[in-house]
C-alpha cells in the first residue's frame, strides 16, 4: 500500500510536471536544436549530479520521488533544462544586460538550493558550501548561453530589450527585486547557520 505524499513531495513533483512541460514548449518552437540543448543539459546535469553526489560532495538523504536511484534524476532532468532552454530563448542580445538576467537565475537557483537544504531533502557534505554552489550555477549557465548561441539562431530566440534593465524599467525592478532579497536571505541564512 503507498503511503501518502507529504508537502515537499507534492512540491516537487509540481515542479517536475511545470518545468517538464516548459521543456517540451520549447522544444516544439524547434525540436532539433533547443532538442538537442534539452537532451545535452540534461545528460550534463545529471552526470555532474551524480559524479558530486558519488564523491560526496553533496547528498539527497530522503529519497524523495527517486527511491532506489542517487539522485533525483527526474528533477535534474526538467528544472535544469528548462532554466538553460528559458535563458537561451530570453537573454538579452548584449552581454552586458546577459549578466544581470543571469545574475537574477543564478540567485534564484541558489534560493532553491537553500530551500531543499532546510527541508533534508538536500545535504551539503562538509566539502561543498553554498559558494561553490554559486560558482558552479554560474559556470553552467553562462557555458550554455555560448553553446545555445551556437545552436539556436537568432530568429528561434526571443531576447528581453536590454534597455528594459535600464534604470527604473520593468526588468530593472524585477532584476533588483529578486538580487536584493536574496542577497538579504542569504546573510538572514549566514547568520542563522553560524549562530546555530
Amino acid at each position: 500500500m503507498m503511503r501518502p505524499m507529504n508537502y515537499i513531495e507534492i512540491s516537487i513533483l509540481i515542479i517536475i510536471i511545470f518545468t517538464g512541460l516548459g521543456c517540451l514548449y520549447f522544444i516544439r518552437l524547434d525540436w532539433k536544436r533547443y532538442g538537442a540543448l534539452y537532451i545535452i543539459s540534461a545528460f550534463s546535469s545529471n552526470v555532474v549530479c551524480y559524479i558530486f553526489t558519488f564523491i560526496g560532495f553533496y547528498s539527497f538523504p530522503d529519497k524523495i520521488l527517486h527511491n532506489h536511484f542517487l539522485i533525483p534524476y527526474k528533477l535534474v532532468s526538467t528544472l535544469f533544462p528548462f532554466i538553460t532552454l528559458f535563458g537561451i530563448r530570453y537573454s538579452p542580445k548584449q552581454w552586458i544586460w546577459k549578466i544581470p538576467f543571469y545574475w537574477a537565475i543564478v540567485h534564484l537557483g541558489v534560493l532553491g538550493e537553500v530551500i531543499l537544504k532546510s527541508t533534508t531533502v538536500f545535504t551539503f557534505e562538509p566539502e561543498w558550501d553554498l559558494w561553490d554552489s554559486y560558482t558552479l550555477w554560474w559556470l553552467n549557465y553562462l557555458l550554455f548561453e555560448l553553446l545555445g548561441g551556437k545552436i539556436v539562431p537568432e530568429h528561434l530566440r526571443k531576447p528581453i530589450n536590454g534597455e528594459f534593465f535600464r534604470y527604473g524599467k520593468w526588468a530593472w525592478i524585477v532584476f533588483h527585486i529578486i538580487v536584493i532579497s536574496t542577497i538579504f536571505l542569504a546573510g538572514v541564512y549566514v547568520g542563522v547557520t553560524v549562530f546555530k
